[in-house]
């Protein structure tokens, strides 16, 4: 089982979005082999989330359902493969929080290019088939890090999700445009290992 958890400040919003989205196509292209939770630093914990960011969700044609957001603490990081961050502050704070995470926190958009330059320059290093889910993500664990700076660097800096939450109708879009190719970018890679 891969575990994955997604992080964002109030787990409303951008999480919750990255969180369902993932668990929902990380399932259909590989069942059983992935769990995928949320959490916010600030979580709103209790709370549903955010009706406009759910809406958005919906309109990439997966359902919230019941979600609840919570609060990120020691234990939810106790066992996460990676964390997957929807800002730079989110990272820092998952690694302040558990020290042991800094080399499996990303945020999600830089993950997506990190995972891109791995299928480009390393894919004979991944594990194919179905059945070679863990020993996939065993293997971009140890490959991550030797792309992560020279993703960084040509990224040009900002890989940060906007934070929708309270404004206008036109931030909510462009969380979306930013998060949904990030998203796309993950599931693709496992789709296409899979089937490999």
């Amino acid at each position: 089982m891969i575990r994955l958890l997604t992080v964002c400040t109030g787990n409303i919003c951008r999480s919750p979005f990255a969180h369902l989205y993932l668990k929902h196509h990380l399932e259909r292209v590989s069942p059983g082999n992935f769990e995928v939770a949320s959490a916010g630093t600030y979580g709103l914990a209790g709370n549903a989330m955010d009706e406009r960011a759910a809406a958005k969700l919906v309109a990439s044609g997966v359902e919230p359902g019941e979600f609840v957001a919570r609060r990120l603490n020691e234990k939810l990081l106790k066992d996460p493969d990676f964390v997957l961050t929807l800002a730079e502050e989110h990272r820092e704070a998952v690694v302040a929080a558990a020290p042991r995470m800094l080399k499996r926190a990303f945020t999600v958009r830089e993950f997506a290019l990190v995972l891109r330059r791995i299928s480009e320059r390393d894919a004979e290093r991944i594990p194919a088939g179905a059945d070679q889910a863990e020993a996939r993500w065993k293997a971009v664990f140890r490959l991550a890090a030797l792309h992560r700076s020279e993703v960084r660097s040509q990224a040009g800096g900002d890989l940060d999700v906007v934070d929708p939450y309270r404004r206008e109708d036109s931030v909510y879009d462009q969380m979306t445009e930013q998060l949904l190719p990030a998203l796309e970018e993950i599931v693709a890679f496992e789709e296409a290992a899979a089937s490999r």
